[in-house]
């Protein structure tokens, strides 16, 4: 409200200082358009300069009332007729009343020269009654040309309020869409828990029965894998240097899971080392192959994670199907894809070929 007041009132601070001899011009102006050829013309330039003089200071006065008069007709018509409401039927009956103000103007001009100067000579020629209502025309027309100047100043602000509000849902939407995929994001991550401590524990749970030692050797290194997990929890993307470093422990548990049954070859080179992808993915990813496939000491299961020639980081390994799959809960792949397509528009591309698994990772900017 207090910003719509001070914009009204700027608004007639510069109508007035604009208006005012714009009116006044075009009082003139339009009366030469209507008729080049009136004898009100060479009339004018025979008069002297003091009787011109005066007759422009009236039709100053003239023109400053008319705008005067208009922004009386505005502020009223803003109290009960505002132009949110009613913008057509506003247009229309400020247009009318500005007619109306100008028909009184007019009839106050006539009487104040009547008594000042005395009554006018008859006009008695078509000439002289014709530039009588060439004058009452073009006061028309300028009080048409003042209600289109309100009318489009009301349709500007509208557009320009319109624009901004326009800009505001945007920019709001842009928020609320960055505060979901932040939330979805989370939602994600916490997905890595259980996925991540059942395979663990269950292991566990085996390893103590067995042999306490090596248990207590893995509980010890599941703490530092599950602390990293922890400690990354707020990051989305962390570099392949990192993520390298906690894959070299994870395998530890995976020795001690499946002995030499399981194989991860890590080749990470230096020129990608500083970029990242999202964390824990690689984790994922070989507890999605172990998940899957056999691994026998005939037939051991060969992990492999290296760069390709475009970039991208490439997790693959030997299909070696598990005849009677265990049901997959679908979090590992899912939830990679998942947070690549909030963290970026480069999505990982999962294929089998030539008896391979292959998952293409882009490697993301920090």
């Amino acid at each position: 409200m207090g910003k719509s007041t001070t914009q009204e009132k700027l608004f007639n601070r510069y109508y007035r200082i604009f208006i005012f001899p714009m009116i006044f011009l075009l009082y003139y102006l339009l009366s030469y358009l209507v008729n080049p050829f009136s004898g009100y013309w060479e009339e004018l330039w025979k008069q002297k300069w003091t009787d011109i003089l005066i007759e422009g200071v009236i039709m100053m006065i003239f023109c400053a009332l008319i705008t005067e008069m208009s922004l009386i007709i505005a502020r009223q018509l803003n109290k009960i007729m505002p132009w949110n409401e009613k913008p057509i039927a506003r247009s229309f009956i400020q247009l009318l009343l500005q007619l109306v103000s100008v028909g009184l103007l007019l009839a106050f001009l006539y009487y104040t020269l009547f008594f000042i100067f005395g009554p006018p000579p008859k006009a008695t020629k078509p000439p002289d009654k014709l530039d009588e209502w060439q004058f009452v025309f073009v006061c028309s027309m300028l009080a048409i040309l003042i209600s289109a100047v309100h009318t489009g100043h009301y349709f500007l602000q509208r557009w320009k309020t319109s624009m901004l509000e326009a800009s505001e849902l945007k920019l709001k939407a842009a928020e609320f869409k960055q505060i979901a995929m932040q939330a979805q994001l989370q939602s994600l991550k916490l997905q890595l828990d259980p996925h991540f401590m059942f395979n663990n524990f269950s292991a566990l749970s085996a390893l103590i029965m067995e042999d306490k030692d090596v248990a207590l050797s893995f509980l010890e290194n599941l703490a530092k894998v599950y602390r990293y997990m922890i400690t990354n929890l707020n990051n989305d993307i962390i570099t392949l240097a990192e993520e390298e470093k906690i894959i070299r422990a994870f395998a530890y548990l995976i020795k001690i899971r499946h002995g030499d049954n399981v194989v991860i070859d890590i080749d990470i080179p230096a020129s990608i080392a500083g970029r990242g992808i999202p964390p824990i993915t690689l984790q994922l990813l070989i507890e999605n192959a172990i998940k899957h496939n056999m691994a026998t000491a005939a037939r051991p299961l060969l992990i492999k994670i290296y760069e390709d020639d475009s970039g991208r980081l490439i997790v693959s390994n030997r299909i070696q199907r598990i005849r009677h799959q265990i049901q997959s809960t679908k979090l590992g792949l899912e939830n990679i894809r998942n947070r690549y397509r909030i963290l970026s528009d480069q999505q990982p591309v999962i294929k089998e070929e030539d008896g391979m698994f292959i998952v293409v990772l882009p490697v993301l900017d920090i």
